[in-house]
């Protein structure tokens, strides 16, 4: 008995394979950035500069009924499956969720690395605007830098604090209402 081959003209089933194999490539420590599988490999400056983060934000994330995490989130229709270095997420949602979309958080954070520090800075900034990441935090380590992106559009943020160089405080609004200290960075 002959099937009829499965209708890929939609670019659905290519789009869940490429998905699938960045989620499980390099010990499912990657993610795909326009197509490309990247992997993650994290320095423990990075990791630092995450976790005073995490540090920071976490008691107004506990307020939120949120958890802090780097947890994977699809970007549906498009070549990209993001691992962000944290993000701050509703528990109720994350709750049985594999992936999430970057609509669903109330704050992502991308720190810098030499290797990825142009993706974060141009790529991930659009599409988070365009997925409807509500805020978009990127801490760039090599200029020294933050800037906070608010109010996504299909055109990118319309909102834009920075960049900071680090010692400066960095207003996070609503519904966080703090002051991040990035003194002694």
């Amino acid at each position: 008995m002959r099937t009829k081959p499965a209708d890929h003209s939609d670019g659905a089933a290519p789009e869940h394979a490429l998905k699938r194999a960045a989620r499980h490539a390099h010990g499912g420590r990657s993610q795909l950035i326009e197509g490309v599988i990247e992997p993650l490999s994290l320095s423990w400056a990075h990791e630092t500069v995450a976790e005073r983060l995490r540090r920071q934000l976490g008691t107004r994330a506990a307020d939120l009924h949120c958890i802090i995490g780097s947890g994977d989130l699809d970007l549906p229709g498009s070549p990209n499956w993001y691992v962000p270095d944290l993000a701050v997420v509703p528990a109720a949602v994350a709750k049985d969720a594999g992936a999430l979309r970057p609509d669903q958080t109330l704050l992502i954070v991308e720190v810098t690395s030499e290797a990825d520090a142009d993706t974060d800075r141009s790529i991930k900034r659009r599409r988070y605007a365009e997925y409807g990441a509500p805020l978009y935090l990127l801490v760039d380590r090599q200029q020294r830098t933050l800037t906070l992106f608010a109010e996504p559009g299909r055109l990118g943020y319309t909102r834009i604090t920075g960049p900071l160089p680090y010692g400066t405080p960095l207003h996070i609004p609503d519904p966080f209402g703090l002051d991040l200290d990035t003194s002694g960075w």
